[in-house]
């Protein structure tokens, strides 16, 4: 039975992972094909008459969502239904977890009181227990370690996450230890008054020293598991990410990025959709050579910086918010991974080689 009610979640998260790890997968769950003869139905009204238990109301939000596709196109509740409509319907499958394993697992605690923490999460861990990733996950760690505090953990999935970061960034994610601490920091987050700060490392040299992308973000609608921007008011959610220039290196731009909104992969999309793809973003096609020459000592540069950084080059390095109880402004800085600290002064070297052979041409040298 389809149920249209097992539909992702909206996060208000800088740059979610909303894949295997964390949230499930839109599936196609039916494909229809409407006969020669189909009279004009609204297509909830006509979704309700084949899905077995799916309420009108679960249709719509699934049509807002995007998990309706009509002739490869998202359409509102009230488009109708002509012969010959192709219809797609995605649904997410989430693993049913009764509870979470608590696991020691090593925690990069950065600041904690009675009603958050900060932990500064590593490259490669993945925040929340899904499907394929049941152990090892920030959330199973906590859980430890919240015991040894004697905290209730039995709610653990809902109350102590208040946002995500994909498993391949690196950086600060705040956790609530109690309800009123979740409560008042998932405010925050959807007002939009969270300072988040990013460190990113992309590709080209980008032409502004700083600026603002601005583009609707929601799912691909050929490919669900990626996101991809949209024409505001057609498809997605607003999403606006602020950047500047941090340091230049010819092939590639080191960024400071500010959100905003929080949408999933909003830094990613946005990035690809500039032109910029992160460095070694597999999703967005930043992991091969995109700017540069075809020498092959260029090539083997940027293979071994792939060695070193086999991810993509995306940090949270800064986090302020309200404290839920204090009411007081706090906020906390961390220092770049040594992986992606350690291309980035390759890059610097590289760069500067480049300029000294270039200084030494144009005098002869």
């Amino acid at each position: 039975m389809l149920d249209l009610n097992e539909l992702d979640e909206d996060w208000e998260d800088p740059d979610e992972e909303k894949e295997g790890e964390s949230t499930a997968e839109p599936v196609e769950r039916m494909r229809i094909t409407t006969g020669k003869k189909q009279e004009p139905l609204r297509i909830d009204k006509f979704l309700m008459n084949l899905v077995e238990g799916a309420t009108r109301n679960k249709i719509q939000q699934a049509l807002d969502e995007g998990h309706i596709i009509v002739n490869g196109k998202t359409v509102k509740a009230n488009y109708k239904v002509k012969p010959l409509d192709e219809i797609v319907v995605y649904e997410t499958r989430k693993s049913e977890l009764s509870e979470v394993i608590p696991e020691q697992l090593p925690l990069d605690i950065v600041y904690e009181d009675d009603d958050v923490m900060i932990i500064n999460k590593k490259a490669g861990m993945v925040v929340h227990p899904g499907c394929g990733n049941y152990s090892g996950t920030l959330v199973n760690g906590l859980a430890w370690y919240l015991q040894q505090e004697n905290i209730d953990t039995e709610n653990l999935q809902r109350v102590g996450l208040v946002h995500r970061i994909d498993k391949d960034t690196s950086g600060l994610v705040v956790i609530a230890k109690n309800e009123r601490a979740m409560s008042d920091l998932a405010a925050q987050f959807k007002k939009h008054t969270v300072y988040r700060r990013y460190i990113a490392l992309v590709w080209g040299d980008v032409e502004n020293e700083e600026g603002t992308i601005t583009g609707n973000v929601g799912r691909n609608l050929r490919f669900r598991k990626i996101m991809d921007v949209f024409p505001d008011g057609d498809y997605g959610k607003h999403a606006v990410t602020h950047y500047k220039v941090l340091e230049r290196f010819n092939y590639v731009t080191l960024l400071e990025l500010r959100l905003e909104t929080g949408r999933t992969h909003q830094i990613r999309v946005h990035m690809k959709h500039k032109g910029h793809p992160l460095f070694n973003d597999a999703t967005y096609g930043g992991d091969h050579i995109v700017k540069g020459t075809v020498f092959n000592k260029y090539k083997q540069f940027v293979d071994n910086c792939f060695k070193i950084l086999p991810r993509h080059a995306l940090h949270a390095k800064e986090l302020g918010f309200t404290h839920p109880a204090t009411r007081q402004w706090i906020q906390f800085d961390s220092q770049l991974p040594s992986d992606m600290q350690e291309v980035v002064d390759k890059w610097r070297v590289y760069t500067n080689g480049m300029t000294k052979q270039l200084r030494e041409q144009l005098n002869g040298g």
